[in-house]
């Protein structure tokens, strides 16, 4: 399942697109208006893929592309504006795809996939300080030394690794790594957080944020 930031400012369409990616297994989260979207993005920028109409009230497309950069967050236009200097405003401001209204919503949705697909392939090994981490194998190294971590520690360090920089709440570390299903504490955040800095030396790089959650830093 991806979760899927839309842009799209006409309710049925929004709607009608919200509706089918939810029937393919995605989670939409559905914005009209262009700054509540980006107002939105530093406490809550866990998306897959961004689709993005490009004629919205408050920031259009192309400014919301920019917002969405510092997060990694991939981006497909889904717009009426057909013109050639549009798509490649588009194209070459980094968008991953460009799709002009009227659409069929199996098209979209092929697009999407192969997008997600894509992005999924796009970084079996994550490196941050002295790091070395392995999707595809699970494995981190440190300074070329492998550090056997559990699954849950595994992931909660590329939870970070993935948003260095950025502070990252233990709620959304929670989702993140346990799923939006799971109903223990927040404490185990901490826990895990404290053998990460124990095995990996990290106590330096993973900040503690006061009242939020925690920052892998990379100078």
């Amino acid at each position: 399942m991806a979760r899927i930031f839309i842009l799209e400012d006409e309710e049925a369409i929004g709607n009608m697109i919200a509706m089918n990616l939810r029937v393919a297994g995605h989670e939409p989260v559905l914005f009209a208006d262009g700054l509540a979207a980006e107002r939105s993005l530093p406490g809550d920028h866990f998306y897959d893929l961004a689709i993005l109409d490009v004629m919205v009230p408050g920031r259009d497309g192309f400014q919301l592309l920019e917002a969405l950069r510092p997060y990694g967050i991939p981006a497909l236009f889904l717009t009426a504006r057909d013109d050639i200097s549009s798509k490649l405003k588009g194209l070459t401001g980094g968008a991953e795809d460009y799709m002009v209204k009227p659409f069929e919503v199996l098209e979209l949705l092929v697009r999407v996939d192969k997008i997600l697909a894509r992005a999924s392939r796009g970084e079996p090994i994550l490196r941050v300080l002295d790091l070395e981490i392995s999707q595809e194998e699970h494995r981190v190294r440190k300074a070329g030394k492998e550090v056997p971590l559990k699954p849950m520690e595994f992931a909660l360090l590329v939870a970070l690794a993935k948003n260095k920089n950025i502070a990252v709440s233990r709620e959304d570390l929670i989702g993140l790594v346990w799923g939006s299903g799971y109903l223990g504490e927040t404490r185990t955040v901490d826990v895990h957080i404290g053998q990460l800095r124990k095995k990996l030396g990290l106590h330096e790089a993973i900040k503690t944020i006061p009242k939020l959650g925690y920052r892998l830093e990379e100078p």
